[in-house]
């Protein structure tokens, strides 16, 4: 009994995991260069920046909220960071001050959004836009470049044959996972994004719990930005436009609902790797950019659909 309501409840992860293994098959089936180890290893690791920030996004999502910023907190602490490590501040206080930034902003909307009373969007959407004038106002318009070998081995280097980026990324979804499903904090984000006037009733203090997960998307953000400032060997005042849409949809894909109490980070990484996929397939495929945006559009106002249809269907 227990083995069938954990499958009942689980149905639409493993339902995303099937689509996951389908598209490889097809993928695979249409091209022999998709199923090689090299091709795979870097697919794992041009997604993880976008499988980071999403894991933030879940929190956030799961207690009914959303953050259009985190592509704008993205290159803000990059190019605090790229200037730092300029400077001559030692690498790992550097790395601190670049996630400080990250942490800080997401802060700033958590506080905005639980003790200013704005809506999400409202908060995030203007969030989006001034670390985007501060990133530029910070690097006067100009990419910021280059950083010692130690710094970039954070995307360049190798453990046992797997790229420093994707070992990163395993860390974090191991304890996003522990946080979410082990711990008082993710017990009270399910319950604040299920129903937020019973979480209170019920004695969890709900303005400080949902400014915390608006500091952690930041925090999450500000670590993509090392990723992707290490990968590139530059900081862009411009880099993260649109990321904040990937990562949204990473964890639509994977199961988490945007009207919150529901989402598991397993599903959003088998989402960020599903857009992983599509994109490196079609590429392998030599298909239009702009066809490819009209794809991935669509599998994500599919997995909508699906999650709507499921939802009445469960009667939510």
């Amino acid at each position: 009994m227990k083995f069938k309501e954990y499958i009942s409840e689980h149905a639409r992860q493993f339902g995303t995991l099937l689509g996951f293994l389908g598209l490889c098959l097809v993928l695979w089936i249409l091209t022999p260069h998709f199923l090689t180890v090299s091709n795979l290893l870097n697919i794992a690791q041009q997604t993880s920046i976008n499988a980071i920030i999403a894991v933030g996004l879940t929190f956030v999502i799961i207690t009914a909220g959303i953050d259009l910023s985190v592509g704008s907190i993205l290159a803000f602490s990059g190019v605090v960071l790229a200037w730092t490590l300029n400077a001559g501040v030692p690498l790992p206080l550097a790395l601190l001050v670049g996630l400080g930034v990250g942490v800080l902003v997401g802060l700033v909307n958590g506080f905005l959004i639980s003790y200013g009373r704005l809506p999400p969007f409202i908060s995030t959407l203007g969030m989006m836009s001034v670390a985007r004038g501060c990133a530029l106002l910070f690097s006067d318009g100009r990419p910021i470049s280059g950083f010692s070998e130690s710094f970039r081995v954070l995307a360049t280097g190798e453990l046992f044959y797997i790229p420093v980026p994707v070992i990163i990324t395993g860390i974090v979804y191991i304890v996003a996972h522990i946080a979410l499903t082990r711990t008082k904090f993710g017990r009270y984000a399910y319950a604040i994004g299920g129903n937020e006037e019973a979480a209170m009733l019920s004695g969890v203090n709900v303005k400080v719990r949902k400014a915390i997960v608006y500091g952690l998307s930041g925090l999450l953000s500000g670590l993509a930005a090392i990723i992707l400032t290490a990968r590139l060997n530059s900081a862009q005042p411009i880099a993260g436009f649109m990321y904040e849409l990937d990562a949204i949809a990473a964890t639509v894909i994977g199961g988490t609902s945007l009207m919150g109490g529901r989402g598991t980070v397993f599903g959003t990484l088998i989402g960020a790797m599903i857009i992983g996929v599509l994109r490196n397939g079609l590429n392998l495929l030599d298909v239009s950019s702009y066809i490819q945006q009209v794809v991935i559009g669509s599998v994500i106002i599919s997995a909508v659909l699906v999650d709507t249809i499921l939802k009445k269907k469960s009667g939510y």
